[in-house]
């Protein structure tokens, strides 16, 4: 049994204080730089405290954005960013769960070879497959598309693995029964191993929408039309042209606005986020 010393609860208060201030200092700094007029800037300093500024300043970044920059508003790359994540994470979680389910499940030839095959393009990122793949989207008419933009990134080997190992451990008798009852495999999937793997779906959801909110490159590469600009190519755009002409007071509204959908998803999602990672005995 670990005893409870007073200042050994103290140093560890302390130290979990610290590491939160150092983690959280950088947003405060891009909170307090978001409430700043242009001139601030241009002082060599940069404010510890909040201005009066930052209904202004959110409003234009969210209606007009930085034209000077290519960028268009962020209410508008904020959706396409949006469904651009949502697109990715439930096509990922749904062919995962089909080809888990499936090799698991269905006795078939070569099927440990296939799921091998599967997990070996885990050495395999877009940024390493990234030309053929941009010729393929290119013949199929799919660049500066919402189907160009998700679908070579749906596929996923970690998933497939995860849901694979969970199912492995599901009592054979909860088959055996839903044979006995006369449930089909679909209705066994859909009645007794979906409920099972909600907390698995739950913390792949949150990791799964971030890496889709995060994406810079590959929509960087196959769009165009600012129609189809995503909040992270914005940001890029705006800080370029930064450099030329200080807007930073706007380029941190549009960073603050960019971080607050991961956050609330974060949030949302929290108990079964840790539930599905820290959970053992299904």
């Amino acid at each position: 049994m670990v005893e409870h010393r007073p200042w050994s609860q103290l140093a560890a208060h302390l130290i979990l204080i610290a590491g939160v201030a150092l983690v959280l200092f950088p947003v405060y700094i891009a909170i307090v730089a978001s409430t700043q007029a242009p001139g601030e800037f241009l002082r060599g300093t940069l404010p510890l405290v909040p201005g009066g500024h930052a209904l202004e300043n959110y409003r234009a970044m969210w209606e007009s954005g930085l034209s000077r920059a290519g960028a268009p508003p962020v209410g508008k790359m904020l959706v396409n960013s949006l469904v651009m994540a949502l697109a990715i994470t439930l096509g990922k979680l749904v062919i995962s769960l089909l080809s888990a389910f499936a090799i698991v499940y269905f006795r078939f030839p070569f099927r440990l070879f296939f799921f091998w095959l599967i997990f070996v393009t885990l050495m395999l990122p877009v940024e390493v497959r990234i030309i053929p793949t941009f010729q393929v989207v290119a013949d199929l008419g799919m660049l500066n598309s919402f189907a160009g933009l998700s679908i070579p990134l749906i596929a996923s080997a970690t998933a497939t693995f995860l849901f694979r190992q969970f199912f492995m451990t599901v009592p054979e008798e909860l088959l055996e029964a839903a044979r006995v009852d006369g449930a089909g495999p679909f209705r066994f999937f859909r009645d007794i191993l979906l409920p099972l793997s909600i907390t698995n779906i739950a913390a792949l959801f949150v990791i799964l929408f971030i890496y889709g909110w995060n994406q810079y490159l590959w929509p960087l590469l196959i769009t165009t039309d600012s129609d189809y600009y995503t909040v992270v190519m914005g940001i890029q755009r705006m800080t370029t042209a930064a450099d030329g002409d200080p807007q930073w007071h706007l380029v941190m509204a549009a960073v603050v606005m960019a971080a607050l959908p991961p956050v609330l998803v974060i949030l949302f999602m929290q108990r079964l986020f840790v539930k599905g990672l820290t959970e053992t005995e299904k």
